[in-house]
């Protein structure tokens, strides 16, 4: 993602929007699921409990930014029934992807917004998520672009603001310079504590997740992924 503004304060996304056509199965489930799991943003500046997405009641909110095709929410998802997740991704065939799981598996408890997931944020009221992921995030390996990398300190601030006193912001990557931003950005910021106790902290993948398929074709081609943790402050 772009960490750019337009002249009217919202977010330049760099990313893909859209890639092959969708299949006929992958369309009908997005456009089933679609009408019920979409976020859409009411008219205004009011700030929102995320809580008010779900249509039943959640123990607590986490967000995933940027879910790619999905694998990692859903399983959080399904192994958190009672979690309300919340999926930030603007490339519409990932969000298909998804969506053809969620009406399989017959999930209620994600809901899918398909944009920026700063326009999302900045809408959302003070200490209210959990958890958020950022996993295995656009590198944007040329240092003209790193200005384009999710994770910056102003990101960093307004996650600082949104997420509750304690609670979990997890990163991974598997490029090795977007791995040393990620550690340095939020180590350096007041607002977030590290987690690792060791090498295996950062060098295995935590227990409570499942490799993407992304991330699996990273290690068939000789590319781990590091996982960071930090808690809020």
């Amino acid at each position: 993602m772009a960490n750019s503004w337009r002249a009217d304060d919202k977010p330049l996304f760099y990313g893909r929007r859209k890639g092959k056509t969708l299949k006929n199965s992958r369309q009908s489930a997005y456009d089933e699921v679609m009408q019920w799991a979409q976020i859409r943003l009411p008219e205004g500046n009011g700030l929102i409990d995320p809580k008010s997405f779900f249509d039943f009641p959640v123990k607590e909110v986490w967000l995933e930014v940027g879910f790619g095709n999905g694998e990692q929410l859903e399983y959080q998802a399904m192994d958190n029934p009672d979690i309300g997740m919340i999926g930030c991704e603007p490339f519409v065939n990932g969000v298909a992807g998804l969506c053809l799981s969620i009406r399989d598996k017959d999930i209620k408890n994600i809901r899918i917004f398909q944009d920026d997931a700063r326009l999302l944020m900045a809408r959302l009221a003070d200490k209210t998520l959990a958890r958020t992921f950022v996993l295995n995030s656009d590198p944007w390996p040329k240092k003209k672009h790193h200005k384009r990398r999710f994770i910056q300190t102003e990101t960093l601030d307004t996650l600082h603001r949104l997420m509750i006193k304690g609670s979990e912001l997890r990163l991974s990557s598997d490029d090795p310079g977007l791995a040393a931003w990620q550690m340095e950005k939020p180590y350096k910021h007041p607002g977030y504590a590290w987690q690792a106790q060791s090498a295996a902290d950062w060098r295995v993948c935590p227990s409570d997740m499942i490799g993407t398929r992304y991330q699996n074709k990273g290690l068939a081609a000789g590319r781990p992924v590091i996982f960071q943790r930090f808690l809020t402050v």
